[in-house]
């Protein structure tokens, strides 16, 4: 468990040095917390070339890249009035809700860059490709719940 912390701690570290030849991919040593990590982390520090959207975009499920891609136009869906909140956040929290062998759902709390502060509920599912079927990919995420501004 120890090792697993300072894996994850690494890889966090690294993420603000993201570049294009250095995205993170979905592999079978991500959990499904991790993976949330780092979709979040991506989106916090998202820049003018969209790094952060297109980390995010690596870990959604294939399954739900029917509904929200191509890239383009998940792109376009991230800067939308459901997600808008997620780009370049304050800070977020990530709770279990609830899991399965195959299903992981969390409660995320994001602090927006114009300090209000939203629920989303995360589900995170094992991929269905053979290349990486034991992988954790985001599956869903709910519509924001504003609760106003922190304080």
């Amino acid at each position: 468990m120890e090792l697993k912390k300072i894996f994850l701690v690494t890889i966090l570290l690294l993420i603000p040095s993201i570049t294009k030849a250095e995205v993170i991919k979905p592999a079978e040593n991500f959990s499904a917390y991790d993976v949330i990590k780092i979709q979040l982390e991506a989106l916090k520090k998202n820049n003018k070339d969209n790094d952060g959207i297109k980390q995010t975009w690596l870990f959604a499920h294939p399954d739900n890249r029917k509904f929200t891609g191509p890239y383009e136009r998940f792109k376009i869906m991230m800067y939308g009035q459901q997600y808008k909140f997620l780009l370049n956040h304050s800070s977020h929290k990530i709770e279990l809700v609830s899991n399965s062998p195959n299903t992981f759902i969390y409660k995320v709390e994001i602090v927006a860059k114009n300090k209000k502060l939203f629920f989303y509920e995360w589900h995170v599912q094992r991929g269905s490709e053979e290349n990486c079927k034991d992988c954790w990919f985001t599956s869903a995420v709910s519509q924001p719940f504003d609760q106003g501004n922190t304080i």
